[in-house]
């Protein structure tokens, strides 16, 4: 079978938009251009329905409930509102915050906010396999902490955190628990009650949706959690993130939650197939080949690997065909090796010639067995020319 190329292997850090939610966005951007705000009339009547099922699909692939849903830009300013909406609206009863080391930008960034602040910020490590301890997270609680955020799937290495043990945790020391699940939404399955959860972020992009749309999970019920919003406006999304609503985006984001929650299984089976069998050609015809972080648990499409014998920079440069990465897409402006990567103890030279490969929906057998063929031929002259 002819592969078409560049093939495109970096569903980690964007996916391309179902060609299912992709007429629903374009429909919707035709005929319903109504404000859902616009209260007096059919067009914002119409625009209101879309939203309000959107809210309802979203909601049903984390487990919530529609009215618990804030639809936000994406999952960056979900975090952004989660640890800055929390951190303000309970200073009073402490100003102390637990996170990891895996955390992404959008958590990090947030987190040195508060840090400048005054905040006490304490960053829990995970092992050598990217897991995170729950006993660890305990550890790392004090009087006066009043959020942990601990990343649902790492972004870059895959690995899935033991979030309901790490919940019950919370929820015992009576303690708000966000996690960041961009990366996990559409891929495993989530549900919020099970993982203790009390927010939860997401991104339209990263499961087959539009650009430029996410949401905030918010717990209403046992505890009811208590935001101060980032933005003051109009009142839309109760307050929290006042400004029209962007309904297009929002009910293919809707739409493309529908599908992920009845496609998982199948997908997630077919991914797991297609990357224990490229990892197990590059490790069959390579030495020198790491898996970085746990084999399980993982995500189904991830594969993070490191190759010896390799001076950092080069293998990327030797796969144009391919669109892989070598870390999250928001860092691959920065030099050196990835940080988490360096956070799991990797070697400096060994995290300098990594490759994040991130299969997807479309991802064929045929483009693996590219990949696969590309990636052995680039390490076996790159290592030939370094001997």
């Amino acid at each position: 079978m002819t592969v078409r190329t560049p093939v495109y292997l970096d569903h980690h850090a964007t996916t391309p938009v179902d060609p299912r939610v992709l007429d629903l966005l374009a429909r919707v951007q035709r005929q319903v251009f109504g404000n859902p705000s616009s209260a007096n009339h059919a067009f914002g009547w119409s625009a209101a329905r879309l939203v309000d099922r959107a809210r309802e699909q979203v909601a049903a692939l984390v487990g919530g409930t529609a009215r618990e849903i804030v639809f936000t830009s994406g999952a960056t300013e979900a975090d952004n509102l989660a640890l800055l909406g929390v951190a303000e609206a309970h200073a009073d009863r402490g100003r102390h915050l637990v996170a990891t080391n895996l955390e992404h930008e959008a958590v990090a960034g947030p987190l040195r906010i508060l840090a400048e602040r005054g905040w006490g910020v304490t960053s829990v490590a995970a092992d050598r396999d990217g897991l995170v301890a729950p006993e660890d997270v305990a550890a790392a609680l004090r009087p006066d902490t009043v959020l942990v955020s601990v990343i649902a799937a790492q972004n870059e290495i895959g690995t899935i955190q033991p979030l309901a043990r790490i919940g019950r945790i919370c929820k015992e020391a009576q303690v708000l628990f966000h996690t960041d699940a961009a990366q996990a939404a559409g891929r495993i399955p989530i549900d919020v009650a099970a993982w203790g959860a009390d927010l939860l972020s997401l991104s339209a992009h990263k499961l087959y949706g539009p650009k430029g749309v996410g949401a905030l999970w918010v717990r209403r019920r046992d505890p009811r959690v208590v935001l101060k919003p980032l933005l003051h406006g109009g009142g839309q999304e109760r307050d929290l993130r006042p400004g029209t609503l962007n309904v297009p985006g929002i009910a293919a984001f809707g739409e493309a939650c529908r599908l992920a929650a009845e496609e998982l299984p199948a997908d997630a089976q077919r991914l797991r197939e297609l990357r224990d069998g490229l990892l197990a050609r590059l490790q069959g015809e390579l030495k020198g080949v790491h898996l970085n972080g746990a084999c399980e648990p993982r995500l189904p499409g991830n594969l993070n690997v490191s190759f010896a014998g390799i001076r950092g920079g080069r293998l990327l440069g030797a796969l144009t065909t391919l669109a892989v990465s070598a870390g999250s897409a928001c860092a691959s402006a920065k030099s050196g090796p990835s940080a988490v990567l360096k956070a799991l103890g990797v070697p400096d030279d060994l995290a300098a010639a990594s490759l994040r490969i991130g299969l997807g929906r479309g991802t064929t057998a045929a483009e693996v067995d590219y990949a696969a063929a590309r990636i052995i031929a680039a390490v076996t002259k790159l290592r030939a020319e370094e001997a």
